[in-house]
């Protein structure tokens, strides 16, 4: 039976923490695992987290890429599920992501949108549609696959192990859901299903510093991979790649 673990980072985060970890402890499907990744935190995250029986573990380096990374080398499910501390997963979350990797085996990464729970009208509208929205549809013309979001999504443990080596996960100012996204194999089949959905908060836009933030590490993140990861040179790779299978099942 497929084992699923759920990474869930942390900073100071605690009464968010303990509404995701009672989400989850409501799942119909109940998590195998559940690693929180202490980030360095000075409220009480980790005993919130300890308190709740979920296993703990320290990320002494500060940033949201090097305490993910811990918490997905830390996993032991098959599967590796990933929430942020501000997520709040409907019942049938771990369910409907197990249902998919047993249905569709070829799907290493699946990947959905949020939906805000907090916010003004206006904000959360602009935000589901530009900021998640924008996301999605310009960084997969990027990519030639949907990206993944680090609030909802899920991927394989050996799609962990095999980029592992590649991503840049020591560093603390940039995207991480886009470097992991810029360093899946391009075999790698990645789904972005509209039904999976997480609650999440609108405090990135709570101020302009936030989301300056935030899109400061996007486009550091892309600086960083050009011009290897241009669209150019993946769709290039793409169709050589397609081209060697293309080969093989040919020859056999």
């Amino acid at each position: 039976m497929t084992s699923i673990t759920v990474v869930i980072p942390v900073l100071n985060d605690s009464p968010m923490l303990e509404n995701a970890l009672t989400c989850l402890a409501a799942q119909l499907r109940p998590a195998d695992e559940i690693v929180v990744v202490d980030n360095g935190s000075t409220d009480d995250s980790a005993s919130i987290a300890s308190a709740a029986g979920v296993r703990v573990i320290s990320q002494p380096t500060t940033g949201i890429w090097p305490a993910a990374s811990a918490g997905y080398d830390a996993a032991r499910g098959d599967i590796i599920a990933r929430i942020d501390a501000d997520s709040r997963p409907p019942v049938d979350w771990l369910m409907h992501i197990e249902a998919e990797f047993t249905d569709s085996p070829d799907v290493g990464v699946l990947t959905g949108p949020g939906d805000f729970y907090d916010g003004n009208g206006l904000v959360t509208l602009l935000g589901q549609y530009l900021y998640i929205g924008g996301y999605f549809w310009a960084i997969s013309l990027w990519l030639g696959n949907p990206p993944v979001f680090g609030s909802n999504f899920a991927m394989k443990r050996e799609v962990w192990s095999e980029v592992r080596s590649r991503v840049h996960s020591t560093m603390r100012s940039i995207h991480d859901d886009l470097d992991l996204s810029m360093h899946l194999p391009m075999d790698a089949v990645v789904r972005l299903d509209d039904t999976l959905r997480v609650g999440i908060s609108a405090r990135p836009f709570a101020s302009w510093s936030s989301l300056g933030r935030r899109l400061g590490w996007a486009y550091l993140t892309l600086r960083l991979h050009w011009p290897e990861q241009t669209p150019w040179r993946r769709h290039i790779a793409r169709l050589r790649r397609a081209e060697q299978d293309e080969g093989l099942t040919g020859a056999a």
